[in-house]
């Protein structure tokens, strides 16, 4: 069983599916907000925000796209979407948008359940109590606190979502070397996925543009054509 603290916010018009997964999460311990629309959401945020929200794409009137978009802007709080399996175009739409995984409709409650729990994992929450030892590791003018889960450029924090937080750890754990996709996806999400799967890609396109933005020019993460990937800086451990 999780801490009843830990706060999930179910968006979906359909009832039946908001009270499958709301029952289904609460006998996990976890507190359920359930909402039918965009605006219902907005209602609900208005009351705190949650640790995870369980996103619908298609939705009548605001779509789970725009939602997505919306909240990016000025949240960072993980998002899992939930997409038909023909929704491969929108499913990439909602990726560069900053949702953090996706679920494809139909599902099974031990992969939603899986997919809860890692997305709440690499976010900081689901913790047991221990106190694991401080890892600050700095590289070029940006400075990671991987326990804090924070970044920061220049003494300012920069805003990460949960999914990119976690590639720049995997990426800062093991500067100069050249990741493929699979280790990576291994890494960051711990499961299989589609072998033309393009979450790797878009995730990288992702914070390679948040790194890019803050110091123009540095080009710290580099492509390595039927490689994979790798950051390009030496990183060094501070306190």
């Amino acid at each position: 069983m999780t801490t009843p603290d830990i706060s999930i916010l179910m968006v979906d018009d359909d009832p039946d599916i908001r009270d499958l997964v709301g029952r289904l999460l609460e006998r996990e311990g976890y507190r359920m907000r359930l909402a039918e629309s965009g605006s219902a959401m907005d209602a609900e945020l208005q009351k705190g925000s949650p640790d995870l929200i369980i996103l619908d794409l298609m939705m009548p009137g605001e779509d789970g796209l725009s939602i997505c978009r919306r909240l990016r802007a000025g949240s960072a709080v993980p998002i899992l979407m939930l997409t038909a399996k023909s929704d491969e175009t929108d499913r990439v739409v909602g990726l560069e948008l900053g949702a953090d995984d996706y679920l494809s409709k139909p599902f099974g409650p031990r992969e939603l359940l899986a997919r809860v729990r890692a997305l709440l994992r690499r976010s900081g929450m689901n913790q047991a109590t221990q106190q694991p030892a401080l890892r600050r590791y700095a590289f070029d003018r940006f400075v990671i606190d991987i326990d804090a889960r924070v970044m920061i450029f220049e003494d300012e924090p920069a805003a990460l979502t949960s999914a990119e937080f976690d590639l720049l750890t995997c990426f800062v754990l093991r500067p100069r070397r050249v990741l493929s996709r699979d280790q990576i996806l291994d890494w960051t999400h711990g499961r299989n996925c589609d072998p033309l799967d393009r979450t790797v890609d878009i995730l990288v396109s992702r914070l390679r543009k948040k790194l890019d933005n803050l110091s123009p020019g540095s080009g710290l993460i580099s492509t390595v054509r039927n490689g994979g990937y790798l950051l390009t800086a030496d990183v060094r451990q501070v306190n």
